[in-house]
């Protein structure tokens, strides 16, 4: 079901000719799932479509969904609830704050109601007591999982790689936080492409946080590489150094980025090249996840775009 709002013909596929990778002998493209909506951005949208064709079909009235007070995906889901006719709730992880984020204003902006919810209580959103609970209170709602990440956003994320002939990279980077998004880059993946995940949470280990159900092939598990050394302290947090990078990045290619998840990526990326990590040649293809949002809680005149 399409938005009229969300055009992917705005996808395109961009080069990146930072200085390392010139040196390093690489091809660095990036596919700029950013441009196709400002706030349905990137990958939302793929891991929200079949959610709100689900609700179209069961004639649900209201879409739940749960995230933090700096969620690019609340603010997403708000927004395609309000373009396509459908009430939003969404429960918030945290105390109500005095002030709230420019991701939750926004949100509230395109109708959709806030809950809050203590760390605690929040911890329980998966266990199926507290989700038969939240059914039973809205029982016209469709529930989605955090991040969207359900068996339909996986589904919607596996379609990324479709957009364009990917097929010709060697590498494919992707930024993960839930890890919805990079499983599904995984299960697309073509052979013999190598797939690197930059965390962007502090303390994940091993595959984390991905789970092993959502990767459907061993082989393709065993050409993911999830790198945890770019989190900057943590979801959401920066230094003085990545906010540098993010404009040096723009004002050689143009293309704006987040600090929450691609500026974390593109970093990661040029910083892996440095070590070697890619063999010359390589054809590397970053994922622009979208997300630019959360820029909006930058003093203004931060970043250059």
């Amino acid at each position: 079901m399409a938005d009229p709002m969300v055009n992917l013909e705005h996808i395109r596929t961009d080069p990146l000719n930072l200085r390392i990778f010139r040196e390093k002998k690489l091809e660095v493209s990036v596919l700029r799932l950013d441009r196709i909506h400002s706030e349905i951005s990137g990958n939302k949208w793929f891991k929200l479509k079949n959610y709100l064709e689900a609700a179209r079909l069961q004639n649900r009235k209201r879409l739940i969904s749960f995230g933090g007070p700096y969620s690019n995906h609340i603010l997403a889901l708000s927004c395609a609830a309000h373009t396509q006719g459908f009430s939003s709730t969404g429960f918030i992880r945290g105390e109500k704050p005095d002030i709230l984020s420019p991701a939750l204003s926004a949100a509230c902006k395109y109708g959709m109601s806030l809950e809050f919810l203590s760390r605690e209580r929040y911890r329980n959103k998966e266990e199926l007591s507290f989700l038969l609970a939240l059914q039973s209170q809205y029982p016209e709602a469709l529930i989605i999982p955090e991040g969207g990440c359900g068996e339909a956003g996986l589904r919607g994320a596996e379609e990324i790689l479709s957009i364009s002939d990917t097929s010709i990279y060697s590498h494919i980077c992707c930024a993960t936080g839930t890890g919805a998004t990079l499983a599904g880059i995984v299960n697309a993946s073509t052979p013999g492409q190598k797939i690197t995940g930059i965390s962007i949470l502090k303390g994940t280990k091993g595959i984390e946080p991905l789970r092993r159900s959502w990767i459907k092939d061993d082989d393709k598990l065993a050409r993911l590489d999830l790198i945890h050394s770019y989190h900057f302290g943590g979801y959401a947090k920066k230094s003085a150094a990545l906010l540098k990078f993010m404009n040096e990045v723009y004002d050689v290619s143009a293309i704006p980025t987040d600090f929450v998840y691609t500026g974390k990526l593109i970093y990661g990326v040029a910083d892996l090249a440095r070590e070697d990590y890619f063999q010359k040649e390589s054809r590397v293809l970053i994922i622009h996840s979208g997300g630019l949002g959360g820029n909006r809680s930058l003093p203004s005149g931060t970043l250059h775009f």
